[in-house]
């Protein structure tokens, strides 16, 4: 179905009546009266039904629930507006889930909606999802490039393909409503949802939008411009910060996407997280009713983010009567929906919400549900049929590939090493080489887009696997050797490097240096140089970094974004025939301004204003003159301290996450739960602050053996120096449930190196006392036997007792926080 949504086609002449909806008022309890929708199928008359409605129904509406916490029998019961899921949940709590398990959740969903009990009209439930790069949540889907690639490739057209057929694949699992396109004008790269944005222009997003926006809804779906608004133009690029800025530079900047979506009649727009002048877009109604209703003209609804509303002052998740008032219409209260529910209608009762606010915000509901067909009695399943075959389908992959392919952006390329001939020996290397978590990036099967194996990519195609491909089949050799130690020596090197996944809030960074105090990558590239192989770099990252030495160690260097699944994109480019052409050349130009410093060199809190490639830049084959003169190495701030965070919303490198016992002592946490393999010891992702940011260690106390949690890093790291500064081992935690018997902590060092200590007393507490940080000096650990000169485990808590801890952050400091207890335990 195609169509070209226009507000005024919602009150056709021809709408019709309801039928035996007012049946509904005989009911008295929670009990369903008919399987089938009381309404006559079709477009409805939304005035009358608003009319219909009792208080509780309405505000019912304006509820979205997350499907963690919303099962289908509360569905029919309350008869929710909504239902979403978040990034990292899928039906049955099964990552794996199947297409079908999707579907039937949907219809679950659906048949409950329609039946009619005394809190539930029987209106047909709308589901959202986070479809930001493809249908993300599900194993299998396309994966296009993020948000920041398909800006560098700078065609509308592209991205209105890309919109249709994540479109398809969404409507595939029987959902019906995309949070998407994000619009946001990303102006401090250290933001970390700079990969949301399409440029730090304005232009670009604005083309951009209405292609998309069209593209979506022209399959049947809603579309969700978002975050509105200034989501990118926080101070310091601060997730969830502050933008400030006068209101018309506020919509010059900020609100050129929005003018385009709305152009392109888009459904719904999510409120931003942020605040504007110190005042939180979820409570703010000049901004949300005077400018996006009033002088804009947008007559769909607004949705809240995750618990936004909870942000505002004076307010929580479950209960925000100014959010409502500002001109939230559908709030999302993804665990708290029951009790915002209740409150809600209570303050309508109490008069702190007008009943006219409350029929406005329910008509929009209404009229988007109509636009898109829920009303017309279609399950979610005939809606998904003959559709199955379409998620991760060939067509879908190709229009991926093509826009790996138009993304990449060539900085450098000295002496015309690219292309590299595919008859070569090459030598693939680097982190990201065979890494397609690193390709896909944050909002990729989980929230941050970590915990994922190529295994969890059925289909996909890793940046090695698209290189051995092609270079099997000109009769050449492709190597995969992580860290270049290679057996064959190589013509050339490719090395894939870069960031690894995160999304909001633990991406943001403080500088652009890239591993400033802790260069793997650039070993690897050194050392490749110094053997008098010519390197070409291939960088994996969410935003424009300093770069600078990796570039002087690299004779030719590739920005490839985060490409997605389809790593295959990245070899047609680089990798030439025996004629030493290459198929298809670089269209790639940067949609960003590339940085020549880590810092503003006259104030650290604004964006870099030192540019070395300018918006715009990019060479090909037909343009690749030597970038002769050595790029500036000096970081203008100082050297990253001797500080090193471990574990904070997410293990942080080089450090990774385990957990074992006598059976398996090294099980790797790969996503949001995990149990070691006698069952000893279970963890899982908690919200402490934000979704999934502390983990829950659950110890079963059954048997004799110990099972431990802990972080390590693949080689040894140096803490001498932080000995000799009398740092500590920081650890922010909660005690869950105290200890039946000793709880141990280590910091090893290679076995038998290892330092343990007796930490049962500080543990043995009742739970319930809230969050609090220890800090434990390192001259305890080396007391104890720890080499810090080669520190491969900074944590091992290990018990075979009973024992519940949560824990929120893990670090080594030079000194130790005012605020936390400075033990040494014996």
């Amino acid at each position: 179905m195609t169509f070209q949504f226009s507000y005024r086609s919602f009150f056709p002449g021809y709408l019709v009546m309801l039928g035996a909806f007012l049946s509904a008022c005989n009911v008295h309890d929670g009990t369903p009266m008919h399987d089938e929708p009381q309404f006559q199928v079709g477009a409805v008359d939304v005035e009358q039904l608003l009319e219909s409605l009792t208080l509780e129904q309405k505000v019912a509406q304006m509820i979205q629930g997350e499907i963690k916490h919303v099962t289908p029998e509360d569905m029919r019961i309350y008869g929710l507006g909504s239902v979403l899921n978040g990034g990292g949940s899928f039906p049955n709590d099964e990552k794996y889930a199947s297409t079908q398990a999707w579907v039937d959740l949907a219809d679950a969903y659906y048949k409950a909606s329609i039946q009619v009990s005394k809190d539930n009209a029987g209106i047909p439930t709308i589901w959202g999802t986070d479809a930001v790069h493809g249908h993300n949540n599900v194993v299998g889907a396309t994966l296009f490039p993020h948000n920041i690639g398909l800006g560098a490739a700078n065609d509308p057209k592209l991205i209105g393909r890309i919109g249709a057929a994540t479109a398809v694949e969404v409507k595939a699992t029987g959902i019906d409503w995309i949070f998407a396109p994000t619009l946001a004008v990303a102006i401090d790269d250290r933001w970390g949802r700079t990969y949301e944005a399409y440029s730090d222009r304005p232009s670009i997003v604005s083309d951009y939008a209405y292609e998309v926006v069209a593209a979506i809804q022209g399959q049947g779906m809603a579309a969700t411009a978002k975050h509105f608004i200034g989501d990118g133009g926080t101070y310091r690029g601060v997730d969830q910060g502050d933008t400030q800025l006068p209101l018309e530079t506020l919509l010059e900047i900020h609100g050129q996407g929005y003018y385009k979506a709305l152009d392109a009649g888009v459904l719904s727009v999510m409120a931003s997280f942020n605040s504007w002048n110190g005042d939180k877009i979820h409570g703010n109604k000049e901004l949300l009713t005077d400018v996006l209703k009033g002088r804009l003209g947008f007559e769909g609804f607004v949705v809240s983010d995750w618990n936004g509303v909870g942000q505002v002052d004076g307010c929580t998740s479950d209960s925000c009567a100014q959010a409502i008032n500002a001109g939230i219409d559908m709030i999302m209260a993804p665990e708290d929906w029951k009790a915002l529910l209740f409150n809600t209608v209570q303050q309508v009762k109490d008069g702190e919400i007008s009943m006219a606010r409350i029929d406005d915000a329910v008509r929009r509901i209404l009229l988007v549900k109509n636009e898109i067909g829920l009303f017309d009695g279609v399950m979610p399943s005939t809606r998904a049929q003959n559709l199955t075959n379409e998620i991760g389908s060939d067509a879908h992959r190709n229009i991926a590939r093509e826009a790996v392919r138009k993304s990449l952006v060539m900085l450098k390329n000295n002496s015309n090493v690219l292309p590299v001939k595919a008859s070569s020996k090459i030598l693939v290397a680097g982190s990201g080489a065979d890494s397609i978590q690193m390709q896909t990036g944050g909002w990729t099967l989980s929230w941050q887009g970590t915990g994922n194996s190529n295994d969890d990519f059925p289909g996909a195609t890793s940046i090695y696997a698209g290189i051995q491909e092609v270079v099997t089949a000109a009769g050449g050799n492709a190597e995969l050797a992580v860290s270049a130690n290679y057996e064959v020596r190589p013509d050339v090197a490719i090395v894939v490097f870069g960031e690894s996944p995160y999304a909001e809030g633990q991406g943001d960074v403080g500088s652009l240096s890239w591993q400033q105090g802790y260069d793997r990558d650039l070993t690897v590239l050194q050392r490749l140089q110094a053997d008098g192989i010519p390197v070409v770099s291939v960088l994996l990252t969410g935003r424009p970094l300093w770069v600078n030495q990796h570039i002087n160690a690299s004779d030719a260097f590739v920005v490839a974004w985060l490409p997605g699944s389809e790593g295959n994109g990245v070899a047609d480019i680089l990798l030439a025939g025996a004629d030493g052409t290459s198929k298809y050349d670089f269209t790639g130009r940067l949609s960003f301004d590339w940085p020549n410093s880590d810092l503003n060199n006259v104030d650290a809190h604004l964006p870099v204003a030192d540019i070395l490639f300018p918006y715009g830049y990019g060479l090909d084959y037909q343009n690749s003159s030597n970038l002769s003169a050595e790029l500036q190495e000096e970081p203008l701030g100082e050297i990253v301290g001797l500080d090193r965070t471990i574990f904070s919303g997410g293990t942080k490198e080089p450090w990774q996450l385990f957990i074992g016992d006598a059976e398996n002592w090294s099980v790797p946490v790969t996503g949001g739960s995990a149990v070691t393999d006698k069952g000893g010891l279970a963890l899982s992702s908690i919200d402490r602050f934000v979704q999934e940011d502390a983990r829950l260690l659950q110890w079963s106390g059954e048997g004799e053996d110990p099972s431990q949690v802990y972080w390590q890093s693949d080689s040894p790291v140096d803490f001498t120096d932080l000995r000799a500064l009398d740092g500590v081992l920081s650890v922010i935690y909660q005690v869950a449930q105290a200890p039946t018997s000793t709880v141990t902590m280590r910091m090893d060092c290679g076995f038998p190196c290892t330092g343990e200590l007796n930490v049962t007393d500080i543990f043995s507490q009742e739970s319930g006392a809230g969050w609090q940080q220890i800090a434990i000096p390192l001259a305890c650990f080396e007391a104890a036997g720890a080499d810090l000169g080669k520190v491969v485990t900074p944590l091992v808590i290990s018990s075979a007792a009973k024992f519940g801890l949560k824990i929120a952050g893990v670090s080594v400091l030079e000194d130790a926080p005012n605020d936390a207890l400075l033990v040494c335990p014996e």
